[in-house]
């Protein structure tokens, strides 16, 4: 199972990211739990310099920008075959 996060305040950009991931998830069937992190102690945890942020199994996949749907599903399964 992959432990996914999207780590931000509540920016617009951080809740499209939120949707998108949750839609390609369910989309893809992928076994994921998605979790939103709004504190900031906890995202600066991450020592990421910018919001939003994308983080499977705890490892930062990318952070301040929004991955297109289809980057997002590549690295799903990517992800999701490595199991």
């Amino acid at each position: 199972m992959l432990q996914i996060k999207i780590l931000g305040s509540g920016c617009s950009r951080c809740e499209s990211l939120e949707k998108l991931t949750r839609k390609v998830v369910e989309e893809m069937q992928v076994d994921a739990t998605v979790e939103k992190i709004n504190d900031i102690q906890e995202i600066l945890s991450y020592r990421i310099l910018r919001t939003p942020a994308l983080v499977i199994n705890e490892k930062v996949i990318c952070s301040g920008t929004v991955p297109g749907a289809t980057e997002l599903k590549s690295l799903l399964f990517n992800l999701s075959m490595k199991k």
